[in-house]
């Protein structure tokens, strides 16, 4: 049986687990969680009543959360792109790396995202401005960080570069890389160009007016 990925081509967390089956091109089929799927919906609710996504389906066993299914696509479906590696101290780093950019680009990005989706009297401010100070600080460590490196983990694409992507494609939307931060600004255009990235990126191009601080016109 095929591999199954419950996602929705918007979402930054499945753009993660798809820039990973892109990579090493696995074979999966896309089931499509929108209001004219319902089904898949429901699905994905008795499976996991978080209803998070995505969710991979293997021969009836689900496993969730982007990070956890990249792991599991190492683990029992690996290809040619080993984007864990072998080494113990080198994973260590990816998978440092892969925790930073969910911690410290996704959750605040996602707070001011959220925060605009919400009416005007259950809006955050504080928390707003907090999350833009994250973003803020995480930008100018990434900016050391990437100082003569390709990759966020050495010199090899990897699961790191899997969640830096979709992170830093829609931060920069949320809350825009300053130019002082070239480093970070040339690794984001150098993950847009990755072709399992731009993939995905391409397929979600029919819903960006859904993005509510406006997707600008830049990517």
């Amino acid at each position: 049986m095929a591999l199954e990925l419950y996602a929705h081509p918007f979402s930054s967390y499945c753009q993660k687990a798809l820039t990973a089956l892109y990579e090493n091109e696995v074979p999966f089929t896309y089931v499509m969680l929108s209001q004219e799927n319902p089904g898949a919906i429901e699905e994905l609710e008795a499976r996991w009543p978080m209803k998070r996504f995505p969710m991979l389906i293997d021969n009836g066993r689900s496993i969730h959360e982007a990070t956890i299914i990249i792991e599991y696509l190492h683990a029992f479906h690996p290809g040619p792109v080993r984007l864990i590696p072998d080494d113990a101290k080198r994973a260590l780093e990816v998978r440092f790396m892969d925790r930073f950019f969910d911690n410290y680009i996704s959750t605040p990005q996602q707070k001011v995202v959220f925060d605009a989706l919400c009416k005007p009297e259950e809006r955050d401010p504080k928390g707003v401005s907090n999350a833009r100070e994250m973003l803020e600080k995480a930008y100018g460590w990434l900016e050391k960080h990437m100082a003569g490196r390709e990759w966020a983990a050495g010199e090899s694409f990897s699961m790191a570069d899997c969640a830096a992507a979709p992170f830093l494609f829609y931060a920069d939307w949320t809350h825009e890389i300053a130019e002082r931060f070239e480093n970070v600004r040339a690794y984001r255009a150098r993950l847009n160009r990755r072709p399992s990235f731009a993939r995905a990126v391409d397929e979600a191009r029919p819903y960006r007016p859904y993005f509510p601080l406006g997707a600008p016109d830049r990517d």
